[in-house]
């Protein structure tokens, strides 16, 4: 599918990979459509602090995925949707689980339903590898059973579920990326990449993390972004689930090692109760296989393995390390 000459409409484009995509696909000339979150500041998220020429190719729409009479208004003129709204931490998933439902398996229920009406040409929904839970086997494929270990990744498995069964029963043109750990400039401190550089960058040494056994497959948000491009074009993916990962895997406290040494700082590690999960809710193995979407689709990540991964947080640091920027963000408190 050609992308030119569609409009596009991007949900939780206010977010993290959200303004990312919007500002990429902005850059290559498409008409999009910005769907973000409405509040009483007015505050457009990240796009925000997207440059004039950006903002002014932009159309935005502020509204609720939880409102399917707005998500309907939203969708109305638009040929092709990327649906990245979402709730996505973990712990406050634990403590708010019901604003969950609502919104990734409700608002994906909207967006679903929406599209039908309004014969969207193709929805590209994002899942996350969060639905996998601790790993059975690595590296993981899309037939990996479905874990909910957190109430953010049972809501997540129920969204994933909606959109495949919108497919098979109304024959929707859905495709899914389910992204491994996404990481880049922008990224909440709820991430584990941004805690580690934001404390550094702060003046700290004593560092405050949670577990640090887990593995993780860390990808850029560049890589990212384009799997999502990727996925969108091709006539391949209507139907499938993709796991978008780099296929490398490393520790939480390998990754601390790294950056302390990309920081040129020595640290101490200290583990901080309130930032550990409850020990079977503990993803503790994540490992992408992506050789399916590198089939059906141009994608290959750029940021693959490790030296791949150090370009990756060599750009972070830079980017969370200027006053600016580091200002936007609370390094001393445990962010939820």
């Amino acid at each position: 599918m050609e992308l030119e000459n569609k409009k596009i409409l991007v949900t939780g484009a206010d977010g993290f990979i959200g303004s990312h995509l919007t500002e990429k696909l902005v850059k290559r000339g498409y008409r999009v459509k910005a769907f973000v979150f409405y509040n009483s500041f007015n505050s457009w998220g990240w796009l925000d602090h997207s440059s004039k020429e950006i903002k002014k190719r932009l159309e935005i729409f502020t509204g609720d995925i939880r409102d399917p009479f707005g998500v309907n208004k939203a969708v109305k003129d638009c040929n092709i949707i990327f649906h990245l709204a979402a709730l996505i931490a973990i712990p406050y998933s634990y403590h708010s689980p019901a604003t969950y439902v609502d919104t990734n398996i409700n608002g994906t229920l909207n967006i679903l339903q929406a599209a039908r009406a309004n014969d969207i040409e193709k929805i590209i929904h994002t899942s996350t590898s969060e639905v996998y839970g601790t790993a059975k086997f690595v590296p993981i494929t899309e037939d990996h059973p479905l874990q909910g270990q957190s109430p953010y990744s049972a809501s997540k498995i129920g969204a994933d579920q909606m959109a495949w069964s919108f497919f098979t029963s109304f024959n929707l043109p859905v495709a899914t990326i389910r992204p491994f750990n996404t990481y880049g400039p922008r990224q909440s401190l709820r991430a584990v990449i941004p805690t580690l550089i934001s404390q550094i960058a702060k003046g700290n040494r004593k560092i405050k993390l949670g577990a640090l056994t887990p593995t993780r497959d860390f990808n850029f948000v560049n890589d990212i972004t384009e799997a999502f491009i990727k996925v969108a074009e091709s006539d391949n993916s209507v139907g499938e689930v993709m796991n978008a990962g780099s296929n490398f895997e490393i520790s939480i406290g390998k990754t601390a090692e790294l950056i302390a040494g990309l920081m040129n700082a020595e640290i101490e590690i200290l583990s901080d109760k309130q930032r550990l999960r409850p020990e079977k809710s503990e993803v503790n193995r994540l490992w992408a296989e992506n050789r399916k979407i590198m089939e059906l689709t141009e994608w290959k990540p750029e940021f693959a393995g490790i030296e791949g991964f150090k370009k990756g947080l060599d750009l972070c640091i830079k980017w969370y390390t200027k006053p600016e920027n580091l200002q936007l963000f609370k390094p001393d408190i445990y962010n939820i």
